[in-house]
Formats: C-alpha cells, structure tokens, sequence
C-alpha cells in the first residue's frame, strides 16, 4: 500500500473538512479495507490483468517471450493491484460514507453477500453473451435500420 500516498490524502482530508478527525478517517479507510477484502477487490484487480494480457497474446499469438514478460510487466504497473489500489481507496472514501460502507460490510460478510459477491459478475457476463446474442439474431434489422438513413449513391 501506498502509506506515503494515504498519509498524505488523509492529511489533506483533515485540512479540508476540519470537522474530520484522523481518527474517523482511520477508521473510514479500514471501512474500505474490510470491504475490499470481503469482496477480494485485489483479486479482481489481478484477474482483470490477467484478462487484458491474455487478450492482448490471443491477438498477437507470434509475441515473443521477453515481449509477453513485457507485457505483463507494463499491465501491472499501469492497472495492477499496486498501480490503482490508492486511486480505489480514494474513490470509495469520496463515494461512501463510514456508516454507509459498515452497512455494505454487514450485507457482503453474510452467506448471501458472499453469493452477491461470487454469483452477480457471472450473471453480468450471462446478461452480455444474451444480448449479444439477440442482436446477432436481429443484425438485419439492425442493418436496415441504419442503412434507411444513409443517402444513395
């Protein structure tokens, strides 16, 4: 973690709102911690990197190995866990309040959180491949459509 980066965010945090003491920010930011664990957010993070990188191989299948360490390399530097986990702290403190991200801990550290947690990004994918579907099943309309408004050549 960033401590330095932190630190220096809750200072600035105090300045500005001097009804803030450090302490509610410590105990605001471990609000975010504990959500972040319970919902593993640095996990995410690495699977996403993951996903771009094996992305990126699949449409350059040639790469070199040194290139791929590269590669990987620059995505961790750039969106890895490291690379963003300040800017996410920040984002959260700014978006939800203490008491709002005790709530949220409460809801996500039960057996029905933990489901909301695991279940609803597979249902999100579910919902994407649907409609890709159904618009791959509907391209001809699509298609006259948009062709209705273009002028003839």
């Amino acid at each position: 973690m960033k401590t330095g980066y932190l630190t220096t965010l809750l200072f600035t945090a105090s300045l500005a709102l001097p009804g803030l003491s450090v302490a509610d920010d410590n105990s605001h930011l471990e609000q975010v911690e504990i959500l972040f664990k319970l919902t593993r957010m640095e996990q995410k993070i690495n699977d996403s990197v993951d996903s771009v990188a094996q992305l990126q191989l699949r449409q350059n299948p040639t790469l070199e190995a040194s290139k791929r360490e590269q590669l990987l390399a620059f995505l961790e530097r750039h969106i890895g866990w490291n690379a963003v986990k300040a800017d996410l702290y920040e984002m959260y403190m700014q978006t939800f309040t203490e008491e709002e991200l005790k709530t949220i801990n409460d809801f996500y550290i039960t057996m029905t959180g933990q489901k909301v947690i695991v279940i609803v990004p597979q249902l999100v994918q579910e919902r994407n491949r649907l409609a890709m579907q159904r618009l791959q099943q509907n391209i001809g309309e699509l298609q006259a459509i948009m062709s209705a408004d273009q002028p003839h050549q």
